[in-house]
């Protein structure tokens, strides 16, 4: 009798490592609050039982990624080591962060670099001016896509009956007065952003925020990511999104295209 040909998911499913699932999903569960956690609290929040999330806890211990003296648990900066390998192999970040430091110097505001990771967006890049606060979107920082102007730069890259679907079925909370929820009118928006090969977004995704953002797209001209600048409404109006900073991210994302693979 012939041998059956494995499938490509068959291969995929033995070669998944559930211990090593459980372990990294037990890292993501030390964000879901300020300070150290016990046993109980990490075990619950990743849906783990007690004794497997124990094991993982004194593993990730060892490997000094997590400290802690049996009842409390901290992560290490350690942790940072896994980021930073990122930062340093990811081609957009090295291309991407001189050009942030060029345009946040030119428009004297913040720029920043975003991906989209699932329904959500991640901050990886960003540049300030030398006398500005560094606060707000910090690198790693996480956001709703359907609600911030990176994350519909992206999203239209999508054909109209996929960003429909996804708009459909992803998490759509409001987080503040101002944030479309509604399926239909999203897609309308994000079709004509895509139209104008731009997203401006007006507190939305924070209540005294507005942003503008273009995609950037590889050689090919498919879209990798989005830079974007904002600023507080009390201080920089929409109009000048478009006629000040629109000009310095437009000619930013044209400029690495062809670095982009």
């Amino acid at each position: 009798m012939p041998k059956l040909k494995r499938s490509e998911n068959d291969e995929r499913a033995t070669d998944f490592v559930e211990s090593l699932d459980r372990g990294l999903r037990l890292l993501q569960c030390f964000g879901t609050n300020a300070g150290p956690m016990t046993l109980s609290d990490l075990a619950r929040a990743a849906d783990l039982p007690r004794a497997t999330a124990r094991r993982m806890l004194f593993t990730l211990q060892r490997g000094g990624y997590v400290s802690g003296d049996g009842k409390l648990f901290s992560l290490t900066p350690h942790v940072l080591t896994l980021a930073a390998s990122y930062l340093r192999s990811n081609q957009l970040v090295t291309v991407l962060q001189p050009v942030l430091d060029r345009v946040a110097i030119a428009a004297n505001e913040i720029s920043s670099l975003a991906v989209l990771d699932g329904d959500d967006v991640v901050f990886v890049a960003r540049s300030s001016p030398a006398r500005m606060f560094s606060g707000g979107l910090e690198i790693g920082y996480r956001l709703p896509a359907f609600c911030t102007s990176v994350g519909r730069a992206m999203l239209g890259q999508l054909d109209d009956a996929d960003l429909a679907a996804r708009l459909k079925t992803m998490k759509r909370e409001a987080l503040t007065p101002q944030t479309v929820t509604e399926p239909k009118a999203l897609l309308a928006r994000i079709l004509a952003d895509r139209a104008q090969d731009y997203s401006l977004v007006d507190r939305e995704a924070e209540p005294h925020f507005r942003s503008i953002s273009v995609p950037v797209r590889r050689y090919d001209n498919v879209i990798v990511a989005a830079i974007n600048m904002g600023a507080h409404v009390d201080r920089v109006p929409a109009r000048e999104l478009i006629e000040r900073f629109l000009p310095l991210l437009r000619e930013a994302a044209e400029s690495v295209r062809s670095q982009l693979l």
